[in-house]
């Protein structure tokens, strides 16, 4: 692949996005990987976990890549806002936890991606949490406002949507966008601790629970994958 690699680290899968220098930004190609890595992942059946971390100590991602996109005809926009989402709606019903190990920036679409991920850990010393959306004149579509609304502090999630502000990893952690922040040498070792646990979770009952707790997500399945 491309722009990043798959490997199993005993019980937990290791997503590497390996495209830090730019950003870890969505191009058709990277979506289009991001769902066969999500194939491969969900014909697995045994018990295992799934962690999303960066080669960079800057960029875990920032969402679509604007220049790449301008090249693009005019047309081709909305196939590409419904592909990402099906990448957000695949990555919030994925039949395994999944954890976000988030090394610097995470803005925009990748900040979405994140938010549908089960948890999220974060550098706490470098780095901005994002949506800014708002400011750059995006707006969310039906299923990435859901995705977003996934996360458990609902004030902070207005503030972030509206406002277009930025959280260190430090805050974010402080009001629950994130699940922990920690110094960069402590990053990685903890997020797989964490995933190495959560690995241990009978697959199928887990699938089932957050694919119930989800529900309002996966009631957009015919609007979303439909061709």
């Amino acid at each position: 692949m491309a722009s990043m690699e798959l490997i199993k680290d005993g019980s937990v899968f290791v997503l590497t996005l390996t495209n830090g220098d730019g950003a870890n930004t969505f191009t058709k190609e990277v979506l289009e990987e991001y769902l066969d890595v999500f194939d491969q992942i969900e014909a697995t059946k045994e018990n295992a976990s799934l962690v999303i971390t960066s080669n960079s100590s800057k960029y875990w991602c920032t969402g679509i890549n604007l220049d790449w996109l301008r090249e693009q005809p005019r047309e081709y926009f909305l196939e590409f806002a419904k592909l990402m989402d099906k990448v957000y709606f695949r990555a919030a019903l994925l039949n395994l936890p999944t954890i976000g190990c988030l090394t610097g920036h995470t803005f925009a679409g990748g900040a979405i991606l994140a938010a549908a991920l089960d948890f999220r850990f974060m550098r706490e010393d470098r780095g901005w949490f994002c949506f800014p959306e708002v400011d750059i004149k995006i707006p969310f579509t039906l299923l990435m406002e859901e995705v977003v609304e996934m996360l458990p502090n609902p004030r902070a999630v207005k503030d972030l949507i509206l406002t277009g502000a930025r959280l260190g990893g430090k805050e974010a952690s402080e009001v629950g966008i994130v699940d922990g922040a920690f110094p960069e040498s402590e990053l990685f070792p903890r997020t797989m601790d964490f995933a190495r646990k959560m690995a241990e979770k009978d697959r199928e009952t887990y699938t089932k629970i957050k694919r119930s707790w989800r529900r309002r997500i996966s009631a957009l399945k015919e609007v979303v994958l439909k061709t």
